[in-house]
């Protein structure tokens, strides 16, 4: 895809979604859309296939700040099919007054910040400083588009870390092209039309300026003999299998970055990012606490006698078992900390919280009963609520 491809595709049509739609719904449309027409879903459907590339393409430029400023100055640039500015109107500027004006000396004299921003516009779109000669970087060379995925992992792999496999379908560069577009046994050659810049020099009316070579569409290369798998795109949709490093401690939604493994770049410029998000599934018995992500919590019910008289309980431990000494006396609620049991970092360890909290029987058989009447009795002298009533008086 060529930046002259942003003038004529709508991506926010693509994705459903308005022109002034935040972030999260764009991320959201995406995610809807892709798994619908992900590959795998639709097992030898070329239409599916052909629009989750296109809501890709879509996705890569939309969900990058910076890349979705561009695309949105470019297509104001040229609604209508004018410049703003009073540059002139039907087509690319044109029209009357003074003979002899280039756009290209405008945009050197001002700079970046003259004609109104102009010259970052046009940097952007034909991918060099506005007012470029010939001989300047092939205007084809971009970066790839970052691409997002998912992964769900269970509560121990969060705690511990771990390589998790995932299967991946999404444009990646061309295995039987090897990204060069040309079929096995030839090679692209070189635009004479723009000699190999991706632009071209027109005159209209008052004006003159660079546009993307219609040759070569900007890319500075001719295929005689396009690659039949990618079309002479250098990309096509692949399912690949990618090993995820997970961190140890990391937490539900967080974001996993694989440098280099998103969509490849064109004309020689790098790669995007893959950005995995990570799910957690809970454990039933072990949580994070909110207070420290590090530390680990877990619940241990108790009867009433173990904690008025202690008792050594055996708790569970992610690995094993540990024996915890309750004191005499000890409150419902109270935690303890079983130290170097929680999440395992290079220079850190967490700690496990263990909070006990008594467990009342639902029922009493006759003896246990009476027990217990005789024990309400024998501390009927003791007034837990004795400091509550008063402080409320």
């Amino acid at each position: 895809m060529t930046q002259r491809d942003w003038i004529e595709k709508d991506f926010y049509r693509e994705l459903g979604v308005s022109s002034d739609a935040p972030a999260e719904d764009i991320k959201k449309a995406y995610r809807k859309l892709a798994r619908e027409l992900h590959p795998d879903a639709n097992p030898g459907d070329p239409k599916a296939e052909a629009r989750f590339k296109s809501v890709s393409e879509a996705y890569g430029v939309l969900s990058d700040d910076k890349k979705r400023k561009e695309y949105d100055e470019t297509r104001a640039l040229f609604a209508g099919g004018g410049i703003p500015g009073g540059f002139g109107g039907g087509g690319f500027p044109g029209g009357g007054g003074a003979q002899g004006f280039d756009l290209n000396d405008i945009f050197a004299q001002q700079g970046a910040g003259g004609a109104g921003g102009l010259g970052d516009i046009f940097g952007g779109l034909f991918g060099q400083q506005a007012g470029g000669r010939r001989g300047g970087a092939t205007t084809g060379a971009r970066r790839g588009a970052d691409v997002e995925t998912e992964l769900r992992i269970d509560f121990v792999q969060a705690v511990r870390g771990a390589d998790v496999p995932i299967r991946l379908s999404s444009p990646g560069r061309c295995e039987r092209c090897g990204g060069t577009g040309a079929k096995p046994g030839s090679t692209p050659r070189q635009c004479p039309t723009c000699d190999g810049v991706g632009l071209v020099s027109r005159s209209q009316g008052a004006f003159a300026f660079s546009e993307p070579c219609r040759d070569c569409r900007g890319t500075g290369r001719l295929i005689d003999d396009p690659c039949p798998e990618c079309g002479g795109d250098g990309v096509s949709t692949r399912t690949r299998s990618i090993t995820v490093r997970v961190p140890a401690g990391v937490a539900d939604g967080n974001k996993v970055r694989l440098k280099g493994q998103g969509e490849p770049g064109r004309g020689g410029a790098p790669a995007g990012d893959l950005y995995v998000t990570v799910h957690v599934t809970p454990h039933r018995l072990f949580g994070r606490s909110t207070r420290n992500a590090d530390d680990l919590t877990l619940t241990v019910p108790v009867t009433y006698p173990e904690l008025v008289l202690g008792s050594t309980l055996t708790v569970p431990t992610l690995e094993s078992t540990v024996s915890l000494r309750i004191p005499p006396g000890t409150a419902s609620g109270r935690t303890f900390r079983v130290k170097g049991r929680g999440v395992e970092r290079k220079t850190s360890k967490g700690d496990l919280l263990v909070t006990v909290e008594v467990a009342v029987p639902s029922s009493l058989d006759d003896t246990a009963t009476e027990a217990l009447q005789a024990y309400a009795e024998a501390t009927k002298d003791f007034d837990p609520r004795s400091e509550l009533l008063r402080g409320a008086r």
